[in-house]
Order: C-alpha cells, then sequence, then structure tokens
C-alpha cells in the first residue's frame, strides 16, 4: 500500500514567538531577496496539501460559487509550478483557505484592512506516527470582491502561503502588493524564478524530527 500523501494530524505542538528572524539572501534571482525566512529555514515543503472551505450548504449559492471559482482557479496557476495535493479534511492540510474577511490590523498610523491574509504558524507536528516540523498556513480570502480581485488576491495570498513571505516591487508580479491597471491572474516570470530558487534552499521543515527534540516536551 503506498504511504498516504497527506495524512491526518495526530498532535500538534505551535512553537512560540514570532515566525521570522531574517531575510532570506542578500542576493538572489527574481526578488528573493526580500523574502523573509525563519531559525528552520525558508517555510516551504516538497508538497503541500490545501484545503478549500467549501460551500455552507450541499449547493454552492452564487457567491459562494463565485469565490470558489477564484480560489479554484488561482490554485490552478499554481499547480504546474510545485505539487499540490487538495484535500477535503482540514484536518490534512498544511495550509487552508477560508472565506472571509481578515480582522483589520492596527498599524502606527491607524487601522488597515485588506481583502486578503495569509498567517503562519511553525508547527511540531505528528502524522502517521512522525513527527515533523511543518508551516501551517491560513488564507483569508474575502468574498465581498468582484470576480478578478477575488482571483488575484487568492494567488497572491497563496504565494505566500507556499513561501514567498516577501513582496515584489515589479507590478506585474503576482506578490507585488501593489499591481497595475490589471489584476495579476496568473504567477510572471519574476514569481517562476523566485519560487524555484525558493524551493531548492535548504530547509528543516518536513524532515523528520530528532527523537530527542521531542521527548521532554
Amino acid at each position: 500500500m503506498l504511504d498516504d500523501p497527506c495524512p491526518p494530524v495526530q498532535q500538534v505542538r505551535r512553537l512560540e514567538g514570532q515566525p521570522f528572524t531574517a531575510a532570506a539572501a542578500q542576493t538572489a534571482p527574481g526578488y528573493g531577496a526580500r523574502l523573509a525566512t525563519t531559525a528552520f529555514g525558508i517555510p516551504s515543503l516538497p508538497r503541500w496539501c490545501v484545503w478549500v472551505e467549501p460551500a455552507a450548504a450541499a449547493e454552492a449559492d452564487r457567491w459562494e460559487r463565485r469565490w470558489l471559482n477564484a480560489v479554484n482557479a488561482a490554485l490552478q496557476d499554481w499547480m504546474p509550478l510545485l505539487p499540490i495535493l487538495r484535500v477535503s479534511d482540514p484536518n490534512r492540510a498544511h495550509i487552508r483557505i477560508e472565506r472571509r474577511r481578515p480582522p483589520r490590523r492596527q498599524l502606527a498610523g491607524g487601522w488597515r484592512a485588506s481583502n486578503g491574509r495569509a498567517v503562519l504558524q511553525l508547527l511540531e507536528v505528528r502524522r502517521s506516527d512522525v513527527w515533523r516540523l511543518e508551516p501551517g498556513v491560513t488564507v483569508l480570502v474575502s468574498p465581498e470582491l468582484r470576480a478578478e480581485a477575488l482571483q488575484a488576491t487568492a494567488l497572491h495570498e497563496l504565494g505566500h502561503a507556499f513561501g514567498l513571505w516577501g513582496h515584489s516591487d515589479d507590478p506585474a508580479d503576482a506578490l507585488a502588493p501593489v499591481q497595475g491597471a490589471s489584476p495579476v491572474l496568473a504567477p510572471s516570470v519574476g514569481d517562476r524564478r523566485t519560487l524555484d530558487w525558493l524551493r531548492a534552499q535548504p530547509t528543516r521543515f518536513g524532515e523528520p524530527l530528532n527523537p530527542a527534540d521531542t521527548a521532554a516536551q
């Protein structure tokens, strides 16, 4: 029997403190030098298991269909670039995509609203009786947007979730914080170059933990 590619969580421990520690690199292709990393390396996995919040009822209403279509289109655009598996159980996912507006954040200049947000947690997770270090990501995408803006927002936040924790200064990139007149609906050449570099970097995420690391916890 083949191993389950997305086994359910048996136990989880959240690591305390801020997840990001420094810039990922001084120089790198694309906008790699603008990305943040953690004390354990780039928060990336060889394979990502992704759960998308389903419709509230058996049959999605008009607004739920629009949201689901946009999120599914964004996922489809990332799938040729890295291994992504869809799961129907959130307990099997590394990334959970939820249909709700992110709460406002208080910044130096006041409160700020946003259409989407990706939130990273560093986790020690036991699956199939093996402890591993994992990035756990919750992606919030507001349903209160027109279709193209929904897709562009989902594409951008998923880029963060897949390890691109930073922004590009090129408005043609999906990871630009401010895009041009037309929403970016697919990863650009710059996004692809940056992601290829990122996935080649050493990281401890996804590797089995030393039993001594977990025995005392």
